[in-house]
């Protein structure tokens, strides 16, 4: 008997059916057998923020994330934003205000971002920095990220 299970999930818009072991992370699954990578897997522990998706619209770690939870559900990774090769406002933001830097936490960050203005248009400092308090940065010092968020939630 194996523990291998069909997941069905909404990957970045499109369908997907994957076998997968039980105990797969979401991380793994998006990873090394859709070949995702984009998804940054940091310290296996749901501690960094690296390896951030949104689950039905919310930011999950999904290096601890039990890919059977995503069974039937929508998940969006950083590949998902962009639409016709069009980047998403947030990603825009990102650029213009030099919130990246080595780059290997950003797409976590980005996430998260998206995640907190879906749900709050316009937050303040305060919720910025709480929506991604679960995001860590070694190299911009949140400033430019808290900038970057802050430009992509006023309107033009």
């Amino acid at each position: 008997m194996t523990n291998t299970y069909t997941l069905h999930m909404n990957l970045n818009g499109a369908d997907v059916h994957v076998n997968i072991y039980a105990s797969a992370t979401l991380a793994a699954v998006i990873r090394d057998q859709l070949g995702l990578t984009g998804t940054k897997i940091g310290c296996e522990e749901g501690e960094c923020g690296a390896c951030t998706v949104l689950v039905d619209d919310m930011p999950v770690d999904s290096c601890i994330y039990p890919a059977l939870k995503a069974d039937g559900r929508c998940v969006l990774t950083i590949e998902g934003l962009s639409q016709d090769r069009t980047l998403h406002p947030v990603q825009d933001a990102f650029i213009a205000q030099g919130a990246v830097q080595c780059g290997y936490c950003t797409p976590g960050l980005i996430l998260s971002a998206v995640a907190l203005l879906k749900h709050n248009p316009h937050p303040t400092e305060g919720e910025i920095r709480r929506a991604i308090s679960g995001n860590l940065c070694r190299c911009t010092g949140y400033l430019s990220v808290i900038r970057a968020i802050q430009a992509a939630s006023t309107p033009d």
